[in-house]
């Protein structure tokens, strides 16, 4: 359950995907630096939730059908996806009694199996009813944080298709939601839903200095919860060869043997591809890449796969059997990839997109992301 942990904090409506479900990869350091709609829904209207340390309880009652009688109930950490309680349900009914040191996302999970209640959970009385069929929909009343990160999420709704992978791209709307989330951010400053704001914002801003400069204004007990860490994780891993940079010129040899320099294709746009064999989830985006290729390739479009197999055989077979119809190098070194060294790859896949003066204008971009980043770039 452990990969729930930042999908809530990803998606408005709380999807379940990490970075690592859909990477492949070595374990990564921890940073060194923590740097660390149509009609607006005014930011002042979210209440700010900032409950001092007490030694008050948290009381959850809930009422739920659908379900079998003694079907399991746990309480899971939000960061880790552990149980922290468990019960069962009797006559329909649970509860759960803790101690909160700050206000987090807990889940409400029944027999082990998703959906599930999200709750951002205080120390409070908190009652939740809710049916099996639309057990994600449930009414949770009494949190102060909740109502409140519901009241963020709510003034959000309209502008939905801007953080949709596969939303339509609309430059008025990505603007609006960005002042929304902004002014949310200075007006909220010591609030616990604040760093969601501060993430939520980095998901479409894709301007690691913008994200930095809301993440300083935050009070500093923020900045210490799991939200607040992982933005700072996130500011750190931007500024590695971050938006608006040079990347660094580099060489490999292809499956012939030749060397190719990145440098060699300026003029182009090119998606620096870094990839393996062995790779599931690599294997799995490589449709993606091939469609995008195909229907950009005419428009000065270009991908550099850059593989971290040791195997030649294995490596080349991968290439011709996903039909990945680019240059590709490799020095066949797994992990210890020269440029994947260079770039401090320690998960795969990823990627850079740099225009055709070799800036970086966007990073990790999958699937319809990519997509929509290069019909804005290429109409």
């Amino acid at each position: 359950m452990k990969r729930i942990f930042l999908s809530l904090f990803l998606f408005a409506a709380i999807t379940i995907s990490t970075q690592n479900s859909f990477a492949q990869g070595t374990p990564k350091p921890k940073a060194k630096t923590p740097a660390k709609t149509t009609a607006k829904t005014p930011a002042k209207t979210v209440a700010a939730v900032k409950p001092a340390a007490s030694t008050a309880e948290f009381n959850i009652n809930g009422t739920v059908t659908g379900f079998n009688e003694g079907a399991t109930v746990e309480l899971l950490n939000g960061q880790t996806g552990a149980t922290e309680l468990s019960t069962i349900l009797k006559a329909g009914k649970f509860s759960f009694k803790g101690k909160m040191e700050r206000p987090e996302f807990k889940i409400v999970l029944f027999n082990r199996q998703q959906p599930y209640i999200t709750v951002f959970l205080d120390n409070s009385n908190v009652t939740i009813t809710g049916d099996k069929a639309t057990i994600d929909k449930s009414k949770v009343i009494g949190s102060p944080s909740h109502t409140a990160f519901e009241q963020f999420n709510n003034s959000l709704e309209p502008y939905q298709s801007v953080f949709a992978p596969d939303g339509e791209y609309d430059s008025a709307m990505l603007a609006k939601a960005m002042n929304l989330i902004h002014d949310f951010v200075t007006t909220h400053k010591d609030s616990y839903i604040t760093p969601l704001a501060v993430i939520r914002y980095n998901q479409i801003a894709d301007d690691v200095v913008k994200t930095e400069e809301l993440y300083n204004i935050l009070d500093p007990q923020l900045k210490v919860t799991a939200m607040g860490q992982y933005i700072a994780q996130q500011i750190a891993e931007g500024k590695i060869n971050g938006t608006g940079t040079l990347l660094p010129d580099f060489s490999q040899a292809d499956t012939s043997g030749v060397p190719v320099k990145l440098s060699s294709l300026r003029g182009n746009y090119v998606l620096v591809d870094f990839w393996a064999s062995w790779c599931g989830p690599c294997r799995q985006e490589n449709p993606n890449l091939v469609a995008a290729f195909n229907k950009y390739k005419s428009k000065k479009f270009t991908v550099l796969g850059v593989s971290l197999d040791k195997a030649k055989e294995a490596w080349i077979d991968a290439i011709h059997m996903d039909g990945l119809a680019w240059t590709h190098i490799s020095d066949l070194q797994g992990w210890q990839n020269s440029v994947a060294q260079q770039f401090q790859i320690f998960n795969i896949p990823q990627n850079f997109l740099i225009d055709p003066d070799g800036k970086v204008i966007g990073k990790n971009l999958r699937g319809p992301a990519l997509e929509r980043k290069l019909a804005r770039i290429l109409k």
